[in-house]
């Protein structure tokens, strides 16, 4: 048998090799196009895991960096604020315990001079406002005004006697 071809044998047989060359390329097409997939899908991974580790660095990096802008200082600020305040609060307690204590040595005292003016005024009465003086190492007693007409010595216009030094 021999076979003759005709137009539309050659039409057919040429359009179904076409037909299997575009399969055969749409194949291999499509095998490259998922292969390319592959690896386009692989480089997204490995620029999003290099992302990610690069931010996780970065924010790290802020970490430290707010630690040592912010964190620091505030300690160090908050640590001198406290030791001001502990300071001033602990002097201003001991100044008014200070005022405190001389407020009740000073009414101590001024009850001693009351005492002791008191004391005074009795001892005047019982000594009829006689007095001991000493004058430049020469001891006198100083009488009342009137006592002496004429007193040998006076001490602040006062009559006195003078004492033997011996």
């Amino acid at each position: 048998m021999s076979r003759t071809s005709n137009p539309n044998d050659l039409t057919a047989r040429l359009r179904s090799r076409m037909a299997a060359e575009r399969r055969q390329f749409e194949e291999t097409a499509a095998s490259e196009l998922r292969r390319l997939g592959a690896n386009l899908r692989a480089i997204a991974n490995d620029a999003l895991r290099t992302i990610e580790s690069d931010t996780a660095v970065t924010v790290a990096r802020i970490r430290v960096m707010l630690l040592n802008a912010w964190l620091r200082p505030l300690v160090v600020g908050l640590s001198l604020f406290l030791g001001f305040s502990g300071g001033s609060w602990g002097l201003m307690h001991w100044l008014s315990a200070e005022i405190q204590s001389r407020i009740e040595t000073l009414a101590a005292l001024t009850v001693q001079i009351d005492h002791a003016r008191e004391t005074l005024v009795e001892i005047e009465g019982t000594t009829w406002g006689v007095t001991l003086r000493e004058i430049d190492g020469e001891r006198f007693v100083v009488l009342p005004d009137g006592t002496l007409d004429h007193p040998p010595w006076t001490v602040r216009g006062r009559p006195a006697l003078k004492l033997s030094s011996e």
